[in-house]
């Protein structure tokens, strides 16, 4: 998700996957796949910007998922008192594919 502002000032998050364009008016207009507009604070490279970092979060845990370095939270232990394990199963090396 990314977090964006409406005029009044209210933060809210969008699902970056349901964003069709991104406008600039003299506002910027979020037009979703379903037809809904939000009009936010933010010009259009701030949410550009918003939607390429989200993007590349998702390949960044997936790439360290990948490796076998992914991990979810620091410092967090399971029921043993063991360090926590991603609840994901990390994809198989290239090698095993």
């Amino acid at each position: 998700m990314i977090r964006v502002t409406r005029l009044n000032g209210e933060h809210f998050a969008l699902n970056p996957d349901l964003i069709e364009r991104v406008e600039g008016h003299p506002d910027t207009v979020v037009f979703l796949v379903d037809g809904t507009k939000y009009v936010v604070s933010e010009d259009v490279d701030a949410v550009l910007d918003e939607i390429r970092e989200y993007r590349a979060s998702i390949l960044a845990t997936a790439y360290a998922m990948d490796r076998g370095t992914y991990r979810t939270t620091v410092g967090s232990t399971d029921a043993d008192g063991g360090p926590r394990r991603a609840s994901v199963v990390p994809f198989p090396a290239r090698e095993e594919r």
